[in-house]
This record gives C-alpha cells, structure tokens and sequence, in this order.
C-alpha cells in the first residue's frame, strides 16, 4: 500500500523571497503568483520564516483611522514592530515550522493543525527550501477516484495483506465511502480491515458488515 507523502503532493518550485525583499515588492510578488504566503530564504536557500498576508496586513490595520472614526489600536511590542517593518525579515512570522518530502499526509496535517499554520515550507536534509506543501494540497488526496481506493483495498489489503479470498469480502465505494460486507474467520481481524481501509489515501469513512465464525476476543457477542 502505497500512502502519498509531501514529496508527492508539494509545490515545488516554491515561490520564495529574499530576507531582504521590500515590503512593496513582496505585495507584488503574492499578487504575481496568487498565492497567500512565501516562504524567506537566508542567503543558503534555508527558510527562516514566512510571509503571509496576514503579515503585511498589520501595516494598514496599525495606522491610525485617516478618518478618525476609529480608535488607534492598541499593539504589542512585536505587532508594533511588525507593522513598521519595511522588509522581509522584519515582517515574517518566524521561526519557520518546516516539513520533510518523507512526511505523510496525517503527520503534516497534525503539525498544521497543532502549530496553526496553512502551510509548511518543505526542506530537503540540509534544510534547504524544496517546495512548499498547503492544506489545499493535503485535501488532494481525496480526489483519487472510487475505483482506485477500491482496488487498492481489494488487492493490497484484503488480498495481499490479509491473504483473504476474492470471494470472502464485497467492497463498495461511494464517494470515498467505503462498504465492506462478508465474513472473517475471527473476530480480531475484523477492526483490522476497518483501521487498514482508513489508512487508505482518499477514504472519508468505512463501514462494515463482516460476520465471523469465531469470537477471539473474548466477548460475548454470538457469531453473525
């Protein structure tokens, strides 16, 4: 079973900017590429943060209102410090939170949602800049056709995996949903199949109805 990584699923090249990049030509640059955040580079290709809109936002909501409608915001030292910077390295958000081309899916996601970032620079061995891998890219993983996730659990889990007869389990899936229905020797090997199946690239949800002959388990639930 083969699970995509951020090597497989990145942007690569990302687009970058200098520590030293004006602060009008990195509004340029998002602009340019449509994109919401760069990655700053030191002078070795190493990321040593990232940009972001929300960044170079704090220019224009640390000013006063021009029509004095609007108190004048109360900053931290560091907001402050961001809303006057002129360049890259005074305006970034760093230390940069990196990611490594080897990383899966599950991992990268659990680290976005635990830093809260959108995104995660990607760094070869020598923490040099290799691509840049964005939620949006991760949620790719769940536009693999039906019949693909399907196959996949057919010949690589229940087949080769489990070394289960083609006749001892049907799977159906809808939408990434998966539906297995058959019967299984034992018990035990029944959350075996459910948490495999999950782990396959592009699956929303399983749902099972496997019978089986003998309760290993030690539970008193009969036999289906």
């Amino acid at each position: 079973m083969h699970h995509r990584t951020v090597g497989d699923l990145m942007t690569r090249p990302a687009v970058q900017a200098d520590r030293d990049m004006p602060f009008k030509e990195l509004v340029a640059l998002l602009a340019e590429h449509d994109v919401t955040a760069v990655p700053v580079v030191d002078g070795s290709g190493r990321p040593i943060g990232v940009v972001s809109e929300g960044d170079l936002l704090r220019k224009s909501s640390g000013q006063a209102d021009p029509s004095g409608l609007l108190p004048v915001p109360h900053l931290e030292a560091w907001e402050r410090a961001k809303a006057e910077g002129a360049r890259a390295e005074e305006l970034m958000s760093a230390p940069a939170v990196c990611a490594r081309p080897e990383w899966t899916v599950v991992e990268t996601a659990r680290v976005m949602s635990d830093r809260n970032v959108k995104r995660l620079p990607v760094v070869d061995e020598t923490g040099r800049l290799l691509g840049i891998i964005s939620r949006v890219d991760l949620l790719r993983v769940f536009l693999r056709h039906d019949d693909a996730i399907r196959d996949e659990i057919e010949r690589d889990l229940l087949r080769r995996t489990l070394r289960l007869a083609p006749s001892a389990m049907t799977v159906d899936v809808t939408a990434g949903e998966v539906t297995l229905d058959g019967s299984v020797e034992a018990r035990s090997l029944v959350p075996v199949i459910v948490r495999l199946c999950r782990g396959v690239d592009g699956v929303v949800s399983v749902t099972e109805h496997i019978a089986y002959d003998t309760d290993d388990t030690g539970g008193s639930a009969l036999a289906a």
